[in-house]
């Protein structure tokens, strides 16, 4: 064998060694993108599971609380259409902002059981009162471990160098489940 060929040959090797590198480190990341973008969707699964056992609780609650509350039909008529709004919201921010709203009348909605001592004595008001608040707690839960996922993803996509290629490979930043401040203040209720 020549010299010639013998440096012919070991450029060859050095190329396809590179080249095999290039490769296993795309489809590495790209896979990693998958998976974390994969957590992400499971996640969210998880939030919608929660959030759908509360939108079914609702109209049973709400039913309840109505037969002792006819006077407090605004409150009413607000859990009732931020209902309508979950049920029709498309995509991840819509459904976070409609429930976001659904939160916020619901604190309303338990602010009028606080006029009517009646309703806390009721059995089938207390059973649902309970399941809406160990729902509650799982959805701060889902929220919690959904944000994380997405921190995570958000984290590895934005890094360097793979922000390059998540760019061309179309992964984009997923979306916080964040608590509006409306939210996170005392809801006040005015009685006429």
């Amino acid at each position: 064998m020549t010299k010639g060929l013998r440096n012919l040959l070991i450029a060859v090797a050095a190329v396809l060694l590179i080249l095999f590198s290039i490769y296993g480190f795309v489809k590495g990341t790209y896979n990693n993108f998958v998976t974390l973008d994969e957590s992400v969707k499971a996640s969210w699964a998880q939030v919608e599971n929660q959030l759908q056992r509360r939108y079914d609780l609702i109209p049973n609650l709400v039913e309840t609380v109505k037969g002792f509350a006819q006077q407090e039909r605004d409150v009413f008529l607000g859990v009732t259409e931020a209902r309508a709004k979950v049920g029709g919201a498309a995509n991840i921010p819509d459904k976070i902002a409609a429930n976001n709203e659904l939160s916020g009348a619901l604190s309303r909605l338990l602010l009028v059981v606080e006029r009517y001592p009646d309703i806390k004595s009721n059995e089938n008001f207390m059973k649902l009162q309970d399941e809406l608040a160990g729902t509650e707690n799982r959805i701060a839960v889902e929220r919690r471990r959904y944000n994380e996922t997405v921190r995570q993803y958000n984290v590895t996509i934005r890094s360097f160098p793979n922000n390059l290629f998540a760019g061309l490979f179309g992964f984009e930043k997923a979306a916080f489940f964040e608590v509006p401040e409306a939210a996170q203040a005392v809801p006040s209720v005015s009685f006429k």
